[in-house]
């Protein structure tokens, strides 16, 4: 994304070290002030078991068979209005290119601090390894690190920030961002579809646009899970976000619905996807970016990778006529999408309410 290369973050302490000597600690060794929120647990949280409250599932063999596409088309939309997220199966990338991708993602922060320094971000850039949206010296932080890349289009990397060890990590990330492009584009499709415009009216506002990568690290808390976020409250400004775990028996992500949060329990080998702030605008509403927010475990680590799809950068970015239904009021007039990036990573991230800045009276 062109807007993170010239946007930096306020560096902070490697939060993966710090919980290391927070959890080895015998005596109550304290967690840093600035990583304690208020707490998390006191907010209402649905368990993800229930299937009658679990975020919908959509299978992509039933979109592409003539048979069941215009059902799952209809359900897929549903799934991106009502709760603006799904999980995804038979997604068609392959188990090897999805476990090579996580186990060097894995490989890379077990590294040792000193070695994943030599990938570090620099002051005016939020790509390499480090952190995000620390914009001052006295705001809440995440007990998260991060590696965020540039991975597509190709020609647009800056391979300062790509790590050499493991070995094969740069083949790896390459594999599956290109295999999971294509879904995107796909899944675009099949979005306008469920709502009855042209399958390409989407697609050609994505394809050949940026994508990128933000592969997470979670460290347990075993004095404070409940006191500690890994990520913030916050929707995506991108417009559709493909997330892979490296295991399934930790869950983190919780999803924000009639106010109160869902835990999403993701099965195994499927694609958790939601909608960002690009097609809720793009939509004019039909589609929903909704608030989520990662949790921490009290004795596991948790690593996830997240892909963004972005549009087109250098135009201004409103609803699309194909997807305004008759009668209904535009929602969100046309916004500089190099501007609402510039803003919306100078700020912390603060639930919905960077994209509502947007919102027409």
């Amino acid at each position: 994304m062109a807007e993170a290369r010239t946007i930096g973050s306020l560096p902070v302490a490697n939060v993966q070290e710090l919980a290391e000597a927070c959890n080895s600690r015998v005596d109550d060794h304290q967690i840093p002030e600035r990583y304690l929120s208020k707490d998390p647990s006191a907010e209402e949280v649905v368990a993800g078991d229930d299937s009658t409250r679990a975020i919908p599932v959509i299978d992509l063999d039933k979109l592409l068979d003539a048979q069941s596409s215009e059902e799952e088309c209809a359900k897929l939309a549903s799934a991106c209005h009502h709760w603006g997220f799904f999980q995804l199966i038979n997604h068609g990338v392959p188990d090897e290119v999805i476990g090579n991708l996580m186990s060097d993602v894995a490989g890379f922060f077990k590294q040792p601090l000193e070695d994943k320094k030599e990938w570090s971000q620099q002051a005016d850039s939020l790509e390499g390894y480090g952190q995000a949206f620390v914009v001052s010296d006295d705001q809440k932080l995440d007990w998260a690190d991060m590696l965020y890349l540039q991975v597509q289009p190709s020609e647009s990397r800056d391979m300062r920030f790509w790590p050499t060890r493991p070995a094969s990590f740069r083949r790896s990330v390459d594999a599956y961002s290109s295999e999971a492009r294509e879904l995107a584009y796909r899944l675009l499709e099949f979005m306008a579809k469920g709502v009855g415009a042209e399958p390409a009216s989407l697609r050609g506002v994505f394809e050949g646009q940026a994508q990128g990568m933000r592969m997470n690290y979670y460290p347990p808390c075993r004095q404070a899970a409940d006191r500690v976020l890994g990520l913030s409250p916050h929707t995506d400004p991108n417009g559709l976000t493909l997330l892979m775990q490296t295991s399934h028996d930790v869950h983190g992500l919780q999803v924000k619905r009639d106010g109160r949060w869902f835990a999403v329990e993701a099965l195994d080998g499927a694609f958790v996807v939601n909608v960002g702030d690009a097609l809720e605008i793009l939509s004019n509403g039909v589609f929903r970016s909704v608030e989520h927010r990662a949790v921490i475990h009290p004795t596991k680590e948790r690593i996830s990778v997240a892909l963004f799809h972005y549009p087109y950068q250098d135009r201004m970015l409103g609803p699309l006529p194909e997807l305004v239904k008759k009668g209904d009021k535009v929602q969100y007039g046309p916004t500089n999408y190099q501007d609402f990036l510039q803003q919306y990573f100078t700020a912390e991230l603060d639930g919905r309410k960077h994209l509502e800045r947007f919102q027409l009276e």
